[in-house]
């Protein structure tokens, strides 16, 4: 068997966010927000259907949304390319969806909270191991949490994810292993085939059960990907290039921030920090503006 790219915009979608989701979308929600638990019993997909073809794939930036039982909105992302500000873009996302749900007239009592789960296929937090982060709203000096706390951010970095097939236990580890590996896989594993939502995610991702123009679309989206990532590669190591040739008139830390200042728009503090040989505190000081 062949299975799609989870991680391309319009396959994401498809697996998540499409009319036969519902089960599998609650199953992956309870697993990454609510520790397996089975807090979610039931979920509404808001516009399951599947996105036109799209003329600028650069463009192509889709999410799914839910409301669950309870009232509470949910928007999922797959984010592959570490674009610039991409952390605001998250918190304007979840603040703008908090804010546009009310109509003209009607009080505050009637927003209900909003979760932004955003998996990413880049280290967002380099000084954390976790590969799940949570935030919401706390008191700095007691971690006291605000009593209207109904903006939470949920991240998930597959990067930092390490586990092979054998040391998947818990419910979150083999969705995570399934978003990350699916594309390489060519079976089922059996440590996950028991689950029937993850059974169902690896039939929708079979490549068999699509049309040849799904297969071509696919195929498009994620070479799109590879292109932006190998032109990310190719400005790594231009810098590299520069800096061994200028490094040696200019002084190699002057010209390694140089490099840094032209990277932390595309890349993670620690790659940054592998390609240019300063620490990931100077890159994120750099980033901050501190430097």
């Amino acid at each position: 068997m062949i299975f799609i790219n989870p991680k391309t915009d319009y396959a994401f979608k498809k697996i998540f966010g499409s009319s036969e989701s519902k089960d599998i979308l609650i199953s992956f929600l309870n697993a990454l927000i609510y520790e397996g638990n089975p807090t979610i019993e039931d979920l509404e997909i808001i516009n399951p259907n599947l996105p036109p073809k799209l003329e600028g794939l650069k463009d192509t930036y889709l999410d799914v949304k839910a409301k669950l039982n309870d009232g509470t909105l949910v928007i999922i992302e797959m984010q592959v390319l570490n674009v610039q500000s991409f952390g605001k873009r998250v918190l304007y996302n979840a603040a703008k969806t908090y804010a546009f749900q009310l109509e003209a007239a009607q009080g505050y009592r009637m927003l209900k909270p909003v979760i932004a789960l955003t998996i990413t296929d880049f280290e967002m937090f380099p000084n954390s191991p976790e590969f799940i982060s949570r935030f919401v709203f706390k008191e700095v000096n007691t971690n006291l949490t605000y009593p209207e706390n109904e903006l939470d951010l949920v991240f998930v970095e597959l990067p930092k994810f390490t586990k092979g097939q054998e040391e998947l236990e818990t419910l979150a580890d083999k969705w995570i292993y399934f978003m990350k590996n699916a594309r390489s896989l060519t079976s089922v594993p059996e440590t996950m085939d028991s689950i029937p939502e993850i059974h169902e995610a690896f039939n929708i991702a079979n490549q068999a059960s699509l049309s040849r123009e799904e297969v071509e679309d696919l195929d498009r989206r994620e070479q799109f990907i590879y292109d932006q990532q190998g032109a990310i590669i190719k400005a790594v190591q231009d810098g590299i290039e520069q800096g061994i040739e200028q490094g040696r008139e200019e002084g190699m830390r002057e010209k390694a921030i140089a490099i840094a200042r032209q990277l932390i728009s595309q890349l993670d503090n620690a790659t940054i920090g592998k390609v240019t040989g300063l620490s990931v505190e100077d890159v994120q000081n750099l980033r901050s503006g501190d430097s």
